[in-house]
């Protein structure tokens, strides 16, 4: 019950009043947020097929070289016509570090996250936002959870220029046990060929007594139709020395 009050009050007091909806999207793929909403009566799911990311760092002299898969997963379904409430799962997950020529395999589950996602109207036909409250538990096992509960509030503005070319931008504040952090990621999104289109990105974040971090991204969506898409991503991390990239595919649907 806490939670949802948390996530209600957040929304409401930067949105109330809306009752402005942009034209539904999934969200993935991407670290950016979209500005669409389910509709009510519908169900998003959106799926990862799997995400990996592989990190190769130094310790104690070292080479160490990890590899994580996890089947993440997305749930949507619209409340009312500017709002939709999100449940997610960083599903299960495998984990194997090699490190002076030995392998050691974990598996397990991770996070389960709660949300509302809620459209803001600007007047403007080719101007949405949206902003998404939301909270993700800890409850995932050891080596795949993030220990203690993560509370943020996101935005994100998009601004199609025109049927080829859009862009975006998604801020995310968050605090975990009393340690803020904040992430932008800037986006363009643009059509390739037919139903083919892509995106790019730029992720920046600093957490409280934190360096700073960067990373860069890229992927491919194929609208199947309507209500089914495929995408393709991939990533790279470009903090210090170690080497760290991350990619998958997935699926989404609506019901």
């Amino acid at each position: 019950m806490r939670i949802f009050q948390i996530l209600t009050f957040a929304l409401t007091t930067v949105a109330a009043g809306s009752t402005f909806a942009a034209e539904f999207s999934f969200d993935r793929p991407g670290a950016g947020m979209g500005t669409g909403i389910t509709p009510v009566g519908n169900l998003a799911w959106e799926q990862g097929l799997p995400s990996v990311t592989y990190t190769e760092s130094t310790v104690d002299g070292v080479k160490e070289k990890t590899v994580t898969l996890n089947q993440d997963m997305l749930f949507r379904t619209g409340l009312a016509r500017d709002l939709e409430l999100q449940l997610g799962w960083q599903g299960p997950a495998w984990t194997q570090t090699k490190r002076a020529g030995k392998k050691n395999d974990t598996s397990g589950f991770g996070d389960v996250s709660i949300g509302l996602k809620k459209a803001i109207d600007l007047k403007d036909d080719r101007l949405s936002m949206a902003v998404l409250a939301e909270a993700i538990i800890a409850t995932g096992n050891d080596k795949f959870t993030a220990h203690d509960d993560i509370y943020s509030l996101s935005s994100a503005v998009a601004y199609q220029y025109s049927d080829l070319v859009g862009t975006s931008i998604t801020m995310r504040y968050e605090v975990q046990n009393s340690d803020w952090a904040v992430t932008a990621v800037p986006t363009i999104d643009y059509k390739i060929a037919g139903k083919l289109s892509g995106y790019s990105e730029f992720i920046y974040r600093k957490a409280e007594s934190q360096d700073y971090e960067y990373g860069l991204g890229t992927g491919l969506v194929y609208a199947v139709n309507n209500r089914t898409q495929l995408d393709a991503s991939i990533g790279v991390d470009l903090n210090g020395q170690d080497k760290s990239y991350n990619g998958g595919l997935g699926v989404a649907f609506l019901f």
